[in-house]
């Protein structure tokens, strides 16, 4: 036991009642974020600024009884890190210049670590200023993710760029995948030496890929990652998030060997009873759009997911990112029904 209750469910201890995070919880919804953001000229400059990373990453937990920090930043800092051009247009989300095989043979992983270095001056000014029981939560996004935008140029529904890139040009693509992997490594590691006490790998766009494609570009590159990382942190904990995963998330979960398994809001509740071992410990999955309404269909839904997840170590959270127009309040509310019932 570590004395972090989030930390503890990670390790395999369940706890009461289950401790909560909420992903994106340093964001729009808050009108103190809103404030500092208008501080930083861009949004990736306020990513890079230490000081100011460090302040909207507590001011969530000023406002609520919440078991962790997760530093700000994004997962696209990785191929700004890598010497791909990145912008945040308001709007549009991020836009990055298209790689192709030529640029992808000239990204730059050597220069990585040291062009995160504000993120991790991050890291050490929020481990300095939590209470000894609250969680430090490091991420980076997962290789087949960080890639879709990379290969793309911007988000997109169905991955379509990356899926046929993947196809066409097997060997470029394995060569973006394979610095990817290493970059990671060497980040998330740093970030374990920052002091964050556990990492989250964002594989948010796991959905779209046929089971071949799946374990090829999913299952084998977090996997890798995983090994990487506890190659030189042993027992490093790590929580994978693989959204849209669905029928491949046991595969995941089994092959990756994460400590815990992020559900989406998609994933039935009876899944991990049925399909995931009883002594991995999984994360979610509220609908962010449940806490926009909030009320009793929140508070009914909030005790069937607890209630659902009762038997085996249980992170509370959502099944994706909280949303702008998300009420202070029903934030609130949703705190207090998860530690109080």
């Amino acid at each position: 036991m570590t004395g972090k209750p989030l930390l503890d469910t990670v390790l395999g201890q369940r706890q009461a009642r289950p401790p909560i995070w909420i992903m994106r919880q340093a964001g729009r919804y808050l009108p103190e974020y809103r404030q500092t953001r208008i501080k930083a000229k861009s949004f990736l400059e306020l990513c890079y600024n230490p000081e100011l990373a460090i302040e909207v990453s507590l001011q969530p937990l000023r406002r609520f009884d919440l078991d962790a920090a997760i530093m700000f930043s994004d997962i696209l800092v990785i191929p700004d890190a890598l010497g791909q051009k990145v912008r945040f247009e308001q709007g549009e989300g991020p836009i990055l210049d298209p790689v192709d095989e030529t640029i992808i043979a000239s990204l730059q992983p050597e220069r990585a670590l040291d062009h995160l270095a504000p993120v991790l001056e991050t890291l050490k000014g929020l481990k300095a200023a939590l209470a000894p029981e609250k969680t430090l939560i490091g991420f980076c996004g997962s290789p087949w993710t960080v890639a879709t935008y990379m290969i793309g140029g911007r988000g997109s529904t169905d991955q379509a760029a990356a899926r046929l890139f993947a196809v066409r040009y097997p060997e470029a693509f394995a060569q973006l995948m394979d610095t990817l992997v290493q970059t990671s490594i060497d980040y998330l590691v740093a970030q374990f030496a920052a002091g964050a006490d556990v990492v989250q790998l964002f594989e948010s766009w796991a959905l779209n890929l046929d089971d071949a494609a799946f374990d090829e570009r999913v299952i084998d590159p977090n996997r890798r990652i995983v090994e990487g990382v506890r190659a030189r942190v042993p027992n490093a904990p790590i929580i994978g998030f693989p959204r849209g995963a669905a029928g491949n998330l046991a595969r995941y979960a089994a092959v990756t060997g994460v400590n815990a398994l992020g559900l989406d809001y998609a994933t039935p509740l009876d899944f991990a009873s049925k399909q995931l071992p009883k002594e991995l410990p999984v994360q979610g999955n509220l609908d962010p759009l449940r806490l926009v309404v909030g009320g009793a269909q929140m508070d009914a839904r909030v005790d069937r997911i607890v209630d659902a997840f009762s038997d085996r170590p249980h992170i509370f959270n959502l099944g994706h990112g909280i949303v702008p127009e998300t009420p202070i309040e029903h934030v609130a509310q949703l705190i207090a029904r998860v530690k109080n019932g």
